[in-house]
C-alpha cells in the first residue's frame, strides 16, 4: 500500500479530492514519521497529535475538499495560530496564545489544510538557535540546520511534512533549504501576507514556503496568493550566471554547485551566459544589514522598554549595533537599493532568470550558531523572488544547491526555470 507520507502536497490534495485517501490517513501517516524523527531532529516547537488528528476528522466529516485538502502543514512559530501557542523563538513570549490566526495560516485553513504544529523558529527570526538539529547530518557529528526557518526545513527534509512555513528577511528560507537539502522559494516581497507574523524588518519580511520539490512549492504558495504560479512545459530560459560581490566566499563546494546548474540549464536548452553587476552593488550587504537593523530597532522597542533582561546576547548585540544607523546611513542604504532594482529590471530585459549561489557551501558543524546570509541578503533587500534548489552533495556529504532568481511579480518565470533545473538534477537526492 502506498503511504501517504511520500506523498507531495499536490498529489495529497487530489488524492483527498478523489476520496482515495481520508485526511486522517494523510495525518496519521505524518505523525508516524514525526514520532520515529523528532526526538533526534527536535524540529517542533508544538505539536499535539490529538489536535491534527482532530482537524483531519472534522475535514473527512466536512467532506469539502478546498485547493490544500488534507495537506499538512508546518507553520514557523513566528507566526500566530489561534489554537496553538506562539512563543517567536523566544522565553519572553512562553506560553503566549494570539486570539487570532495569521493570515496566511487562516488562508491554509479555508484552503482545506491541516496545521500540524509549530515548527522551531530561531529567536525573533535572526540568530540565536533553537535546538533543532539537520537531519541530514551524522547524529553523533551534528550540524545547524540554518536559520532562522530551522524546524521547517529541517521537517520537510526529515519528511515530516510535505510543505512548511518560512520567512526571510535576510536569507531565512534559501539558507535552511540550502543546508537541508529541500527546495526553499521566499516570493516577491509581498506575495503572501504578512498580517500576524511577528515584524523583524517589515520592507524586507517575506513569507514563503519549504517544500521537497519546486512543483509543490509553487502549488502550495500558489493557492494561498490565489494566482495558479504556473510555467510553460516547454520553455527556453535565458539563464544569467550571477557569481555576486560575493563570489570570493564561496566554498569549493558552493561553486562546483553553482558550475552543476550552469551545465544543467545548458543541457536542458537553456541559453546560458555570464553576467556582470553594477560596481555599486558591492555595497547592497550593508545596506541590507542597516535597513534591518533600523526597522528592527523600532519593531522591538516594546520589548526594549520591558524585557531586555530575556534577550539573547546575540540579539542584543544586534539592536546596539542598529543604533549605529543614522538618518543619512538608512537614507543611503535605501537610495542604493532604489537603483539597484531600477538596474535589476534593466538586466532582467536580457535574461529571464539569474543563477546565483546559496550559501557559502555546507551547513556549518556545530548547533551554536545558523551559518551566513552573506548570499541571500542583496536578492532579499532588491525584493525579487528566489528559488534554492537542491542539486547534490558537497565533499563532507552535506547538500549544496543554487538559488534561481527572477524579476519582481515574475514569480512562475523563477518557478519554472527552477522547476527545470531540478528536474535536470533528478528527484532521488530531493526525497532523499
Amino acid at each position: 500500500m502506498l503511504d501517504p507520507a511520500n506523498l507531495g502536497a499536490r498529489a495529497i490534495a487530489a488524492a483527498v479530492a478523489r476520496r482515495e485517501l481520508s485526511v486522517q490517513a494523510v495525518v496519521q501517516a505524518f505523525l508516524e514519521r514525526i514520532e520515529d524523527a523528532e526526538p533526534q531532529v527536535r524540529a517542533w516547537a508544538w505539536l499535539d497529535p490529538q489536535q491534527a488528528l482532530a482537524q483531519a476528522s472534522a475535514l473527512d466529516r466536512a467532506g469539502t475538499a478546498g485547493p490544500l485538502a488534507g495537506v499538512p502543514v508546518g507553520v514557523k512559530d513566528l507566526m500566530d495560530t489561534a489554537d496553538m501557542p506562539t512563543g517567536y523563538g523566544s522565553p519572553i513570549y512562553a506560553g503566549h496564545r494570539p486570539l487570532v490566526d495569521a493570515a496566511c495560516v487562516a488562508q491554509c485553513r479555508e484552503a482545506g489544510a491541516v496545521i500540524m504544529g509549530k515548527t522551531v523558529s530561531t529567536e525573533f527570526a535572526t540568530f540565536h538557535p533553537g535546538p533543532t538539529r539537520n537531519p541530514r547530518a551524522r547524529a553523533d557529528q551534528p550540524r545547524t540546520p540554518g536559520g532562522s526557518s530551522s524546524g521547517s526545513a529541517a521537517a520537510v527534509a526529515a519528511g515530516m511534512v510535505p510543505v512548511a512555513f518560512g520567512t526571510q528577511t535576510a536569507g531565512s528560507i534559501v539558507r535552511p533549504a540550502a543546508y537541508c537539502g529541500v527546495v526553499g522559494y521566499k516570493p516577491t516581497h509581498g506575495l503572501l501576507p504578512l498580517a500576524g507574523v511577528k515584524p523583524l524588518a517589515p520592507s524586507l519580511d517575506t513569507v514563503g514556503v519549504l517544500a521537497r520539490s519546486v512543483d509543490d512549492a509553487a502549488f502550495f504558495a500558489g493557492a494561498l496568493a490565489g494566482s495558479a504560479l504556473q510555467w510553460p512545459a516547454a520553455a527556453r530560459y535565458r539563464v544569467g550566471l550571477c557569481r555576486t560581490p560575493n563570489w570570493e566566499r564561496a566554498s569549493a563546494d558552493a561553486r562546483g554547485a553553482f558550475d552543476a546548474a550552469a551545465r544543467l540549464f545548458e543541457q536542458a536548452g537553456a541559453a546560458v551566459c555570464d553576467v556582470e553587476l553594477p560596481a555599486s552593488w558591492s555595497g547592497l550587504t550593508q545596506a541590507q544589514i542597516d535597513i534591518m537593523g533600523h526597522e528592527a530597532l523600532a519593531a522591538f522597542a516594546p520589548e526594549r522598554r520591558t524585557h531586555a533582561a530575556q534577550f539573547s546576547a546575540a540579539f542584543a548585540a544586534f539592536l546596539a549595533s542598529a543604533q549605529a544607523v543614522d538618518g543619512a546611513r538608512l537614507a543611503a542604504a535605501r537610495r542604493l537599493a532604489d537603483r539597484a532594482r531600477a538596474e535589476l529590471a534593466t538586466l532582467f530585459e536580457s535574461v529571464d532568470v539569474l543563477v546565483a549561489p546559496s550559501a557559502e557551501g555546507e551547513a556549518p558543524a556545530g548547533l551554536d550558531a545558523t551559518g551566513n546570509p552573506v548570499f541571500n541578503r542583496m536578492w532579499t533587500l532588491l525584493g525579487v523572488p528566489c528559488v534554492h534548489v537542491p542539486l547534490g552533495l558537497g565533499g563532507q556529504g552535506m547538500p549544496v544547491g543554487v538559488t534561481v532568481i527572477g524579476p519582481r511579480w515574475a514569480d512562475a518565470l523563477a518557478l519554472g526555470a527552477a522547476d527545470l533545473l531540478q528536474r535536470g538534477a533528478g528527484a532521488e537526492f530531493i526525497r532523499g
